[in-house]
């Protein structure tokens, strides 16, 4: 049953990673994610069924498109294929399955926002905002028919906490910190205070040292200077995805050393 799980939310994480990759496109453009259908960026063409196989299509297709013969990004397959992997993961780790039920979504937002916000430095409103009124609807069906109300309270608290910080971190450093990364910090204190506080401590710390990592590496590059401003939201969403995934042992192994 384990392995009927995984591989079916495997399969449902290609296809969702298939609708992301139009999110990641066309939401910094301000255009609609449902109309027009999926077409090639360069030469306007719409794709053919057969075409928007996800993963397949661009394998077979050798990366570039079947009228023009542009190059196709392998962002998309990577995108795909890491939502496949994220869902997986998941159907692995969380438990009961009203949880799940409640955490795919998340994750799946955490990959669109971070490819956004690579490629335009952008959190958008549009993704966020709804995401937390997702997250507060679909934990609290989860708390409802878990366990309890009391880690539905607690995760608002946990949002409040977690937006406040973040607040007067922007508030106090406003080039290192954007308002994108304020209102996203909400949606995962959210995620995170739901299955306790320890997991809200790991994952903003793996987020933390991650970008510290991040910047340094890429000053000694040379891609980035002192003042430069780089992208925090996948991080972020880095951080929260081990803690998601992996922070019980990790709480666990820093209670108990």
């Amino acid at each position: 049953m384990l392995a009927a799980g995984i591989t079916l939310a495997s399969l449902m994480g290609l296809v969702f990673g298939s609708f992301a990759n139009v999110v990641v496109h066309r939401v910094p453009l301000k255009q609609s994610v449902v109309r027009p259908a999926s077409r090639c960026p360069s030469c306007g063409v719409a794709l053919r069924a057969r075409d928007n196989i996800p993963v397949l299509s661009w394998l077979l297709l050798r990366g570039r498109c079947r009228n023009c013969g542009a190059r196709i990004s392998p962002r998309y397959p990577a995108i795909e294929i890491l939502t496949a992997v994220l869902f997986g993961l998941a159907a692995w780790r969380i438990r009961p399955a009203t949880d799940l039920v409640a955490y795919l979504p998340l994750l799946w937002v955490l990959v669109v926002l971070s490819f956004i916000d690579l490629e335009h430095k952008l959190l958008p409103n549009r993704i966020v905002v709804p995401a937390f009124i997702a997250g507060v609807a679909l934990l609290g069906v989860a708390a409802a028919l878990g366990p309890g109300v009391g880690a539905w309270v607690r995760a608002l608290f946990g949002a409040a906490v977690a937006f406040g910080f973040f607040f007067v971190l922007a508030l106090i450093s406003p080039r290192g910190m954007g308002m994108g990364d304020v209102k996203l910090s909400a949606v995962l204190g959210l995620g995170l205070t739901y299955q306790g506080w320890g997991r809200l401590l790991v994952g903003f710390f793996i987020s933390f040292l991650a970008g510290a990592v991040g910047g340094i590496g890429l000053i000694a590059a040379r891609r980035a200077g002192m003042k430069s401003e780089v992208p925090f939201g996948p991080y972020l969403a880095l951080g929260t995805i081990v803690s998601i995934l992996f922070g019980g042992p990790i709480v666990h192994a820093w209670l108990h050393q």
